[in-house]
């Protein structure tokens, strides 16, 4: 088992050259499946836990999503960045507290996000955002200054595609402290290439699910450091889920439950974590 400070050194490494891949998942199954592809560290997703749990995104209260962020960090023994929503506050000082917290879960990075919560088309003004990312940075600093901080910049994905203003916030969330920029919603080349440039030499994410036909070898081309994926993941699980259920349901047929992974080989998967199973 990898010790925690040997995970988020190693989650560090990973952001100082070339470009990997942080996929989302959304429960322990779905961590554990992924840490067996090959793949150099992971990210919880906010929306993919809230579906699972049944809520809408958003809407899980800051106490579950500790625990499941918990789940995702003791899953595997991949290094874990957290998808920490809005920091759970709107003031600094709520968000440095919920940081303290998040940081106790043994993750080895968080990112703090500038809309509101349960308010997706309201961004909070953009000095009130810089004063909770450097809340975010001293609480992180306080605590070791081992945990990589995450600045994300919600423009796109609320229904204000304002390049420029978009890396306006980035810029003052790398000012603030952020390690690692993030503007999720961006989808051109030009884009892309603007915001990489606009932040250097700070990494960037990517998030691939908006992007449409970019392959990672594209967004690595552009300087992109690492790409996640959101909950896009999860939502494929869902369509699956969803046309299967829907047919019984529909039609009264079975025939979609044909293409479904067998159960030994998921049995055979998750054996090694049985107490007394395979190593």
């Amino acid at each position: 088992m990898a010790s925690l400070a040997d995970r988020r050194r190693q989650f560090r490494a990973l952001h100082d050259a070339g470009c990997f891949v942080i996929p989302n998942p959304w429960d322990e199954g779905s961590a554990r499946y992924l840490a067996t592809l090959g793949f150099k560290a992971l990210a919880t997703t906010s929306a993919g836990y809230a579906y699972a749990s049944g809520r809408a995104d958003g809407f899980v209260p800051r106490d579950a999503e500790l625990a499941y962020i918990a789940a995702m960090v003791a899953a595997t023994d991949l290094p874990v960045n957290a998808d920490f929503e809005a920091g759970y506050a709107d003031d600094p000082e709520g968000v440095a507290e919920s940081v303290r917290l998040c940081i106790a879960t043994g993750v080895a990075g968080l990112s703090i996000e500038d809309a509101r919560v349960g308010a997706r088309g309201s961004l909070y003004p953009v000095e009130q955002a810089v004063a909770r990312m450097r809340a975010a940075r001293a609480a992180i600093d306080a605590s070791g200054g081992a945990v990589l901080l995450v600045g994300r910049a919600e423009c796109f994905l609320v229904g204000q595609p304002d390049l420029a203003e978009t890396i306006r916030r980035l810029q003052a969330y790398a000012e603030a402290g952020a390690d690692c920029l993030y503007a999720p919603g961006i989808r051109t080349r030009a884009e892309i290439e603007a915001v990489v440039q606009a932040v250097a030499p700070k990494p960037v994410n990517l998030l691939m699910s908006a992007t449409g036909d970019l392959t990672f070898q594209d967004a690595a081309a552009m300087g992109v450091r690492r790409i996640s994926v959101g909950a896009a993941l999860a939502r494929a699980a869902w369509s699956g889920f969803i046309e299967a259920a829907r047919l019984i349901a529909d039609a009264g047929r079975f025939d979609h439950l044909a293409a479904a992974v067998p159960g030994k080989t998921l049995n055979a998967l998750f054996a090694s974590r049985v107490p007394g199973g395979p190593d």
